[in-house]
C-alpha cells in the first residue's frame, strides 16, 4: 500500500500510482497505430496490473501490430471498437502526446472516464485528468518500468520483454540522444529477467516478407534531396501499401532511408493516409541542433527534438509542397550552421 502524503508534495508518479491502485476496471491504450513502445507498454502495463487483481482490458487493433506484434502473447489484446461503449473505473493511455492521438473509437469515452496520460514526449498536451510526464525518460516503456520498481511489482520476462522493445525501438538500440544512465539502468534490469535480446533483435530488424521488402524498394525509389542534399525524402502512396498487401506498421523504420544520406540534416517520410481520410502523415528526424518539433507543431504535430511527426489535411503532392515552402522558410530564417 502506498504511504499517505500531503496532496502538496504529490509527484506525479505517485499520483499515478494512487489512480491505478484506486480503480477495479481499467482500459489501457496505446496512441492510434501503435509503435514498439505504445504496444509494450501497454502490454506490460497491463499483465502487471492484472497480477494484482486489477480488471483490465488492453485495447490495440490486433491487425495493425507489424513487427512489434509477436509481444500480443504477452497477454490478450481487444480491438478498439469492440471496448468503445463498456464502462470503466480508469482510463490509462501510454506514449500518447495528444487527445487526438487517441484510437478514435476510444475518444468518446476518454471525454467520460478519469484519464490518466503517462507519455514522454516534450510536446505533450496534457489532457489528462492526471498527466504524468516524463521528457527526461527515453521510452514510456521506462516509465513504466520506473513505476513497476517504485511500486514493488515483480517483472517477469514477458513483462520484461514487452518494455524491452520499447526501449530499444524508442532509442534506436541505445543510439539515440535520448539515451542516458537511466535508460541503460533499465535495460540492465530488465536482462534480468531472461529477456530473449537476440531473438526480439532478429524479429523487429531482421525478419520481413517479400511483401514488406517490395514495400521498402519502393521506398528507395522516390529518394529524393532538397537544399543541396541538407533534406533527404521520401514517400509511399496509399497504392503502394495496398499493392503490397502492408500496413503503416511494417514501414516502421523506413524514416532510416532518407536520415542515412550523407549530408543531410533532415529526413521527412510522408505517406497517405486511406483515401477516405484525404491526409498525408509526415515522420521528421532532425541531427543536431535541428529541433524536428519545430516543423511538426507547425502542423498541429509533436514529439522529441530528433524525432517527430505531424499529419496534414492534404493530399500526398500537396503535402509535399506545403513542407518544402515551411522547410525553406524555417532553414532560411534559422541561423547558419558553425563550421
Amino acid at each position: 500500500m502506498l504511504a499517505m502524503t500531503s496532496p502538496l508534495r504529490k509527484t506525479p508518479i505517485i499520483r499515478a500510482m494512487e489512480a491505478l491502485s484506486g480503480a477495479e476496471s481499467l482500459l489501457i491504450s496505446g496512441h492510434v497505430r501503435p509503435d514498439g513502445d505504445a504496444l509494450g507498454s501497454t502490454l506490460a502495463l497491463g499483465r502487471l496490473l492484472t497480477r494484482h487483481g486489477n480488471r483490465i482490458t488492453v485495447c490495440a487493433d490486433p491487425t495493425l501490430l507489424g513487427s512489434p506484434g509477436f509481444l500480443s502473447s504477452c497477454g490478450p489484446l481487444v480491438s478498439p471498437a469492440k471496448v468503445a461503449g463498456n464502462t470503466y473505473d480508469l482510463m490509462v493511455v501510454l506514449d500518447c502526446g495528444a487527445f487526438d492521438r487517441i484510437p478514435e473509437p476510444l475518444q468518446p469515452l476518454a471525454r467520460n472516464v478519469p484519464l490518466l496520460n503517462i507519455d514522454h514526449h516534450r510536446t505533450n498536451s496534457r489532457f489528462g485528468a492526471i498527466n504524468w510526464i516524463d521528457a527526461a525518460a527515453s521510452s514510456t516503456s521506462e516509465m513504466i518500468w520506473k513505476l513497476a520498481k517504485r511500486a514493488g511489482w515483480h517483472l517477469d520476462r514477458a513483462v520484461a520483454e514487452a518494455l524491452w522493445v520499447g526501449l530499444i525501438t524508442d532509442t534506436g538500440r541505445f543510439a539515440h540522444d535520448q539515451t542516458r544512465p537511466s535508460t541503460l539502468r533499465c535495460g540492465a534490469d530488465l536482462l534480468k529477467h531472461g529477456v530473449r535480446t537476440a531473438w526480439i533483435n532478429d524479429r523487429l530488424y531482421g525478419f520481413f516478407s517479400r511483401e514488406v521488402l517490395e514495400l521498402k524498394r519502393r521506398a528507395f525509389n522516390t529518394l529524393d534531396a532538397w537544399r543541396g542534399g541538407d533534406v533527404a525524402v521520401i514517400s509511399l502512396t496509399d497504392r503502394d501499401f495496398s499493392e503490397t498487401g502492408c500496413i503503416k506498421a511494417d514501414a516502421e523504420d523506413v524514416i532510416e532511408i532518407p536520415r542515412s544520406l550523407a549530408g543531410s540534416r533532415i529526413a521527412l517520410f510522408f505517406y497517405e493516409g486511406k483515401p477516405s481520410e484525404k491526409v498525408t502523415r509526415l515522420s521528421i528526424r532532425t541531427r543536431a541542433p535541428i529541433d524536428a518539433t519545430t516543423l511538426a507543431q507547425r502542423f498541429g504535430g509533436g514529439g522529441h527534438a530528433r524525432a517527430a511527426g505531424c499529419t496534414l489535411n492534404a493530399p500526398l503532392a500537396q503535402a509535399i509542397t506545403c513542407v518544402k515552402a515551411a522547410v525553406d522558410e524555417w532553414l532560411d530564417a534559422s541561423p547558419p550552421e558553425p563550421a
